[in-house]
């Protein structure tokens, strides 16, 4: 199924302003916002994180597969697309797991 189609499939996510990526040691590793080019991927890492409960290896090679036709792009050209890298790097199992901590969005914004 194509990424577009995965989306659909996905929970929505306008209850949340951002999720925040923290290392095994809660070091903060990244932040997904809810804006136009990462709402796709907050969708993604937000699914992952209900169902896994982390971004564990596991989570990280399901999360590629809803990411479809732009894993390709991403291992052609890294650094494009840094949340499919982060899925990529974290499905071989070396790379530990994130924590996912959502942020809410509060409608005062």
């Amino acid at each position: 199924m194509a990424f577009a189609d995965n989306l659909k499939q996905l929970p929505r996510v306008s209850h949340l302003s951002a999720i925040n990526l923290l290392g095994e040691e809660g070091n903060l590793e990244a932040t997904i916002e809810n804006k136009p080019g990462q709402t796709g991927s907050l969708a993604i890492y937000n699914h992952l994180g209900q169902i896994y409960g982390a971004i564990t290896p596991e989570a990280a090679r399901k999360g590629l597969e809803l990411y479809a036709e732009h894993v390709a792009d991403a291992r052609q050209n890294p650094g494009k697309h840094p949340n499919i890298d982060r899925l990529i790097e974290l499905s071989t199992g070396n790379a530990g797991k994130l924590r996912v901590k959502h942020i809410f969005a509060t409608g005062s914004e």
